[in-house]
């Protein structure tokens, strides 16, 4: 039950503050999955199943950690959309969350995306970003290989940054 990029469109409830994309999200991609692979998927990230749920950062439906985001709780008191359009941007807050996790890597090139395009057409690229050249699946930042398809790379970020998340993958095992 892979989700596909024509299967969305522009949804604030799916860009986190920070610039996070939350369809590329393995929590709020498992969210969607069937049984079968919620368990899979549950295993390798050694949590129970009944935790992966999520329908994005600013919903309701939201992911143990996420809900106690400081970075969504920050922005929404101070009435912004993004971090990125913050005086205190980058603070550091954001850049302790942005160095901990390869899937954080890009955050200042979208919130600096998010300002030049707008969010719209931000949302839009990053659809393209995360997903599949072979079948338009969209993949996390953590699926090297394509969860439909098989396809390596599962998608451009995993591409441009596969040497950071096999290190992160590697070590987090362990």
């Amino acid at each position: 039950m892979s989700m596909k990029k024509d299967g969305y469109r522009p949804d604030r409830k799916l860009a986190a503050a920070c610039g996070l994309f939350c369809p590329a999200c393995r929590i709020f991609i498992a969210t969607r999955e069937t049984p079968e692979e919620r368990e899979k998927i549950a295993q390798n990230l050694k949590l129970p199943v009944e935790v992966l749920n999520c329908d994005g950062c600013r919903s309701d439906n939201r992911f143990s950690y996420c809900k106690t985001c400081k970075l969504i709780t920050c922005a929404a008191e101070k009435g912004l959309e993004f971090c990125g359009t913050c005086t205190d941007y980058p603070c550091e807050e954001l850049k302790q969350f942005q160095a901990t996790k390869p899937h954080r890597l890009e955050l200042w090139q979208a919130q600096a995306r998010i300002k030049e395009v707008g969010y719209e057409q931000w949302f839009e690229e990053m659809l393209e970003y995360y997903s599949c050249g072979q079948c338009s699946t969209i993949n996390s930042a953590y699926d090297l290989t394509c969860c439909e398809c098989g396809a390596m790379p599962s998608n451009a970020y995993v591409r441009s940054h596969k040497a950071e998340i096999v290190a992160y993958l590697k070590n987090s095992s362990r």
